[in-house]
């Protein structure tokens, strides 16, 4: 043991002057006496080969820029540095190397996210022999709004989502407001902040309106900002109508009025269409808009062509809402003759429509599904649809029937007085079909597993099974069951042996025919084996697994992955289940300065698949703390409270933190020692209108942290006659940047 800490001691030595000597290199410091050391043959020392990084974490935000100084002591040939990825890094544009015989200077300009992680630098020697120090890189990102748009409209009535789309790292904190109070679900029940930060609204009202305030936050770095959002709602039109049906004759300077009534916000505009063209004022048709939101169409003198449907539309942001009045012009025809048909599909229909009316009414048809019209002699661009009439007969020909051929048709007799309108269905009878190409199910032995055999028909179709031939009963048998529904019929199968896999056979049959469907059960496998296993954020206790998943999942759904762990050398494997089939894991209760072996296999309903490919990493070892942060707030009185945030705690629990305090104007420190669980220190009694120097250490088992440096400034004493309130507001706080420059 004694020989290992001297090793330890002369290794640290050596490091040591070899910073040491950097840092005079770098601060351009000529000290002979000392500097002479630097030329010393590094051998001469010690032997063995050592790297070291000139930093262990560094937090970056985005766009910032770092370099990174690896150093080598022995005799290496080779020093390289590596990603996070393991890829032995090129300089590039933003990456840029400076290698010299032992030392090398890594500099990464305007950091992404996508840098983040852990980056080696390898030493080698002419035997081959490698040694690597790393370093952690954590990049974070500001406080950024991302192309809020305001204002922002909503229909009323539906469920509003205001965007605030903002970003930082970690994720901010948001908060809303609503006419300076905070939005909260306990006093506004139909509001609510989502997952992803937008401000959800149940039901908006017109109530809603008015300007939002989207803050953001992120406490670790002390950042705020907002956004202010106007919120409209539009509220869709509504529409209503005194009287919808109107009777006039034709050729006798006869006027109708229509009147729609409408209301909404914005204030709807008003159009009056008629056969799918907008009318447009004229001698004919006479607009007007009055008080109330009534709007009104006079139709003047009252022709053959005027009778039918006319519509009246209300349109505003919100949507549009449209209502049908009817005009009739006597003497109005009637159709006497128009029936249901029944067709097979692929053969031909014939819909006959037989009308009476004086003048004798011209025939047409429309088809309900698209709107589409046909009348005498017209005949579709594919043939399949063909009119023929005469002497008040209209007869439809529909050839090469469709399923899409199903539904309404209407047929309307029209003469220059009026005209009639009725309607028929045309059913569809077809073959089954079947809805599912889904063929293929998987199982293993004692899983009972559904296969569903859906099917579409008309009339509906009797469903059977068959096993090489042999029909399954409805009651079924050991190991069968078949259950029925309207257009459905599920086998559940429980596979006992090799037997049970296979072929299966869905016969569905009506009065048109029968069609057949085949379906396969194969025996499930275990998943193939995860890949590319990967460590990350090891520390002195805890390390993150992510993997891949695997190609194969062996037929059914992975249920969990299944880590297993252990020290090298020893036989005891550790498991650790995945939450569902997340593929990261995050190791606990390690120990420091460890090497260990980890593997990955994945599970699903039929057992456990093979291994990964075992990977090994190391725990980081115990060391000194980092230093505390710090931040201060005023206390009561003559008090002041200090904010004590640990930071890495170096693999043991900080056991005490040192607060050294004085006033600007003395030389003697005061020392107040504060447990290591507490995350404040209250100084005092303090002196008024004073300022203060702090210097706050942290200590664990290992020994001190570097020291943080505070400044604080107590204000005048108040005057409690309230002249002097202004003077109580006078308080102003700053924590000092550690020196990274090394003085001797």
């Amino acid at each position: 043991m004694l020989k290992n800490q001297k090793l330890l001691e002369n290794n640290f030595v050596l490091f040591y002057l070899s910073d040491l000597c950097f840092a005079f290199e770098f601060l351009q410091i000529n000290l002979f006496s000392f500097s002479s050391l630097c030329f010393l043959p590094l051998f001469s020392i010690i032997a063995a080969l050592q790297v070291s990084i000139s930093l262990n974490k560094v937090e970056l935000s985005v766009g910032e820029s770092k370099f990174f100084i690896c150093t080598a002591i022995g005799e290496p040939v080779r020093l390289e540095w590596y990603n996070p990825q393991g890829e032995r890094i090129v300089p590039s544009k933003r990456m840029s190397l400076h290698t010299e015989t032992s030392r090398s200077r890594l500099i990464i300009y305007n950091a992404i996210i996508e840098d983040a992680g852990i980056y080696r630098c390898q030493a080698t020697d002419a035997s081959g022999h490698t040694e690597e120090a790393s370093v952690v890189l954590e990049i974070y990102q500001r406080l950024t709004f991302q192309d809020v748009q305001s204002p922002q409209e909503f229909r009323h009535g539906e469920t509003a989502e205001v965007v605030c789309d903002v970003i930082s790292s970690p994720v901010p904190v948001v908060v809303w407001y609503y006419q300076d109070k905070e939005i909260t679900e306990e006093h506004h029940s139909r509001f609510q902040v989502l997952a992803n930060n937008n401000l959800q609204i149940h039901q908006v009202t017109k109530a809603d309106e008015g300007v939002y305030r989207c803050e953001a936050s992120v406490e670790a770095r002390g950042e705020i900002d907002f956004v202010d959002i106007a919120v409209v709602v539009n509220v869709p039109p509504v529409l209503s109508v005194f009287q919808q049906s109107f009777n006039a004759t034709a050729d006798y300077q006869e006027s109708v009025t229509f009147t729609c009534i409408t209301s909404g916000s914005p204030d709807p505009m008003v159009t009056w269409h008629r056969k799918g063209q907008q009318l447009e004022p004229s001698e004919q048709y006479i607009f007007n808009r009055l008080e109330g939101g009534r709007s009104m169409l006079t139709i003047r003198n009252i022709r053959q062509g005027d009778g039918g449907t006319y519509s009246c539309k209300a349109t505003n942001k919100a949507g549009s809402q449209e209502r049908e009045l009817f005009l009739k012009v006597f003497v109005q025809p009637h159709i006497t003759q128009l029936k249901n048909v029944t067709a097979v599909e692929g053969s031909a229909a014939m819909i006959s429509c037989v009308a009476e009316g004086e003048p004798l009414p011209d025939i047409s048809w429309r088809r309900a599904s698209d709107g589409q019209t046909f009348v005498d002699g017209d005949k579709s661009h594919d043939g399949r649809f063909e009119v023929r009439g005469r002497h008040g007969k209209s007869v439809l020909t529909i050839s090469g029937v469709r399923l899409a051929d199903l539904g309404r048709f209407d047929c309307e007799a029209l003469s220059r007085i009026g005209g009639h309108q009725k309607s028929m269905f045309l059913d569809i009878e077809y073959i089954p079909k079947f809805l599912t190409n889904h063929t293929i199910y998987y199982s293993w032995e004692g899983n009972p597993v559904n296969i569903s055999c859906d099917v579409m028909s008309n009339p509906p179709a009797t469903m059977l099974w068959r096993r090489e031939r042999f029909t399954i009963s409805a009651e079924g048998t050991a190991n069968t069951r078949v259950h029925s529904a309207e257009g459905k019929s599920v086998l559940e199968v429980t596979p006992m042996s090799d037997r049970d896999f296979g072929r299966y056979n869905c016969t569905a049959r009506n009065n048109i025919g029968v069609r057949y469907q085949e379906f396969i059960l194969a025996q499930a496998d275990v998943p193939s084996n995860p890949y590319s296993v990967r460590l990350s954020a090891v520390s002195q206790r805890l390390a993150t697994v992510t993997f891949m998943k695997p190609d194969s999942h062996g037929g059914v759904p992975i249920s969990y992955y299944l880590v297993q762990y252990k020290e090298v050398g020893s036989q005891d494997w550790r498991d650790v289940k995945s939450h569902s089939v997340q593929t990261t894991v995050v190791l606990t209760g390690l120990e420091p300065n460890t090497t260990y072996e980890v593997r990955v296999a994945a599970v699903n309903g039929k057992g456990q698949g093979e291994f990964s490919h075992t990977e090994t990493f190391q725990t980081l070892p115990i060391r000194e703390p980092s230093p505390p942060a710090v931040h201060g707030q005023r206390g009561m009185g003559k008090a002041y409270r200090l904010g004590l945030v640990k930071q890495d705690d170096g693999g043991m629990p900080i056991v005490e933190y040192i607060v050294k305090y004085k006033t600007d104007k003395e030389e003697q420190w005061m020392t107040k020692l504060v447990p290591g669980a507490n995350d404040f220190a209250m100084l005092q009694p303090l002196q008024w209108n004073t300022r203060y120097e702090v210097e706050i250490t942290a200590r664990n088992v290992k020994g001190l942290s570097e020291p943080t440096f505070y400044q604080f400034f107590m204000p005048q004493k108040p005057d409690i006659t309230g002249k002097s309130r202004e003077a109580q507001k006078l308080f102003s706080s700053f924590t000092l940047k550690k020196l990274n420059i090394f003085l001797l």
